[in-house]
């Protein structure tokens, strides 16, 4: 994890993203490396920041630049980001991204760092954390929308036996190898066919990590809100998940537990498809 990708645009959760980074590089001595970020011009709506808006104009896009910029400065160089000796930051001045950029330019990193959508215009927006988590074939750490204390001391791995969640894993690794507390998490509400959590437990228990194993049985709610609630009772402070085992379109109509924690997790989110 010694490269962290950081996009950079004005929203309110991007001070819990540029900390929740700055923890994550802090545990493996990274570079966290910033760029601008900015909608797709010919698919944006004038609504979206309320003033006109001419394609592709050049302007606006090198005001939107230069405003990440400032953000990620102001933060590097504040006391708390100096203070800690062990990362370093650095800007991308290939110009203004967008979201396909971003899915693009993130499979160069071993990390991409993103807020946790929202539905407000001030919010981090879904196609950001999308591109991401699906173009660049990296991982992702979704920051909630408060900045975290600390990341990985309390890992809980929510298994439910997919090939996403395997992939999420292995990427994981790092952090797992890092924690006081690992709990393999197996929600019945949430499983699809494949090795059960036991076996994962045994997997791991070969890498000399400190496994528990907790199962809950209740088909009765939403398979993401009992993820949630689980953690919350272990006391995690990093949930390791798959994106969407199910579709995203089904996700979007039926529901889902990605769907749901990305609406409602409040620690860190560490995920890959």
């Amino acid at each position: 994890m010694k490269n962290i990708l950081v996009p950079i645009e004005d929203h309110r959760g991007m001070g819990s993203v540029l900390r929740t980074a700055q923890i994550a590089a802090e545990k493996f001595q990274s570079r966290i490396e910033g760029i601008g970020l900015g909608p797709d011009f010919e698919a944006l709506l004038a609504t979206d920041y309320g003033v006109a808006v001419t394609l592709g104009d050049q302007g606006m896009k090198r005001d939107l630049e230069k405003q990440a910029r400032q953000i990620f400065e102001t933060f590097s160089q504040s006391p708390a980001a100096m203070s800690s000796g062990k990362i370093s930051f650095a800007w991308n001045a290939d110009g203004l991204s967008t979201d396909k950029k971003i899915g693009s330019l993130g499979r160069l990193y071993d990390l991409i760092v993103v807020g946790r959508p929202g539905a407000d215009a001030h919010d981090p927006r879904q196609a950001t954390l999308e591109a991401a988590l699906f173009e660049s074939g990296r991982p992702i750490l979704i920051a909630p929308p408060r900045a975290p204390e600390v990341i990985g001391r309390t890992v809980v791995i929510s298994w439910n036996a997919s090939t996403e969640t395997a992939r999420t894993l292995s990427d994981a690794m790092p952090f797992l190898k890092l924690a006081d507390r690992v709990i393999v998490l197996s929600v019945s509400a949430s499983l699809v066919p494949g090795p059960s959590a036991e076996r994962l437990v045994a997997a791991l228990k070969w890498h000399g990590l400190p496994v528990e194993l907790r199962v809950n049985t209740d088909t009765t709610k939403p398979g993401g809100r009992t993820i949630l609630m689980e953690a919350a009772k272990l006391g995690a402070d990093l949930l390791i998940k798959g994106g969407y085992t199910q579709s995203r379109l089904r996700q979007m109509i039926f529901g889902g537990a990605t769907s749901q924690i990305l609406a409602e997790a409040d620690i860190p989110v560490f995920m890959a498809h």
